[in-house]
């Protein structure tokens, strides 16, 4: 691996933490003490720093150096995990939450940053590698932060992995402020942009005329909402179906997301070999059937029997395998249309794209657990496939513009 790639991956792994600790952690632990499906949902909410992420950008883009804001962001988290050593999240519940939202504040400063310098860094043919390890870089470190602590929480106990977590940040920044001392990265030409890349409105404009930018912006919205729904909702089916937490934190945190990390690296691989359209195609029908029969397993799951247990493993697997591929995939269909974009608005167009993925998924990630609460889950799912077809209808009018 090359020393740039080595530094992404390192970046990526550090800004996932923050996203591992709350996607597997926090349902299931608050799962644990009874509450409902709804405000466990609701917690989703202190995602909200990602999706202001396009606000920041061009100040990120117009003041200071990519390096700056990156070791500034890294520090900020470094903090934020000491302060949760310091927290009980039974007791101080609502300050862990505070600084939840700070971590994930600093994350997506960090992303920004980070982005900005890969959409530079990295040549056309060098994108899906680059995009795999941006996307293995930041599943490893949900991992290691989400079902690894999820999985020893009893043993290691809460302040001693915040402590660990502290070493891990403060590790990541020397090695990066080495690497930093030891690169030279360009900056766009002519300096700072003009302050009219401030206006909402300008930008919205400058966006949209990048060739594709329409068709991409209501893809990054929607393609992940189905499978989405069934990664929020069914790992919390199995915890209310004889499932224990422990259990969860390894199918789920660990194994599940290994399958992720292999899909993601899969990904890569492919993307050097085919386009992006027709990849996205196939594995779409794929995700469809692999959705499919995790919802044939909500219907007829039996805990009495090992077979459905089986069947249950089995669907998170091939649901996380699909989901990392299709992620690396689009991650990378989003680099290539940001670089069609001016290089003075490239770190901001592609961190407008990755705010709407992340809202897509947030938003209804957010009201999911109303809706279960509301039809059922057999019915969420039916709904949850609904959805898949719709994303799926839309890639298949795709411009062939994304296929260059």
């Amino acid at each position: 691996m090359s020393t740039t790639l080595l530094l992404l991956g390192i970046l990526y792994f550090v800004q996932g933490i923050p996203y591992g600790l709350q996607s597997s952690l926090l349902p299931v632990y608050l799962r644990t003490v009874g509450l409902s499906f709804t405000k466990i949902s609701l917690t989703k909410a202190l995602y909200f720093p990602w999706t202001l992420k396009v606000i920041w950008a061009p100040f990120v883009d117009q003041y200071g150096t990519k390096q700056r804001w990156l070791l500034i962001s890294m520090c900020g988290l470094a903090m934020c995990c000491l302060l949760c050593a310091s927290l009980s999240p039974e007791s101080d519940f609502q300050l862990v939450a505070a600084v939840f939202l700070f971590m994930n504040f600093f994350a997506s400063v960090q992303d920004v940053a980070v982005d900005g310098l890969a959409v530079r860094i990295l040549r056309y043919e060098e994108v899906g590698y680059g995009n795999t390890v941006q996307v293995v870089g930041y599943k490893i470190g949900s991992v290691l932060a989400g079902g690894g602590l999820l999985t020893v929480m009893d043993l290691l106990g809460w302040t001693f992995i915040f402590f660990l977590l502290t070493g891990i940040y403060l590790v990541a920044i020397m090695y990066a402020s080495s690497e930093f001392g030891n690169t030279s990265v360009n900056q766009p030409c002519g300096g700072k942009k003009p302050s009219r890349t401030l206006n909402p409105m300008t930008i919205v404009k400058d966006f949209i005329a990048v060739p594709a930018t329409t068709w991409t912006v209501i893809f990054v919205l929607i393609y992940k909402l189905g499978e989405q729904g069934a990664i929020s909702m069914f790992p919390l089916f199995l915890l209310d179906h004889s499932f224990s937490a422990q259990e969860l934190g390894f199918w789920n945190g660990m194994v599940a997301m290994g399958f992720s990390i292999i899909g993601s690296s899969l990904g890569g691989i492919l993307m050097s070999k085919y386009r992006a359209l027709p990849l996205i195609k196939i594995l779409f029908f794929l995700r469809l059937g692999s959705l499919f029969f995790q919802t044939i397993v909500v219907f007829m799951f039996d805990p009495n029997y090992l077979i459905w247990k089986s069947a249950a493993v089995l669907s998170i697997s091939l649901q996380h395998f699909l989901g990392g591929l299709i992620t690396t995939v689009t991650f990378s269909i989003m680099m290539h249309c940001t670089q069609k974009a001016d290089e003075k608005i490239q770190a901001t167009h592609y961190s407008f794209l990755a705010t709407l993925e992340v809202l897509g998924k947030l938003s209804f990630s957010t009201f999911v657990g109303v809706v279960v609460d509301w039809i059922g889950l057999p019915a969420s799912f039916l709904l949850f496939l609904i959805l898949s077809v719709l994303a799926l209808v839309h890639v298949l009018k795709a411009p062939t513009v994304i296929s260059c």
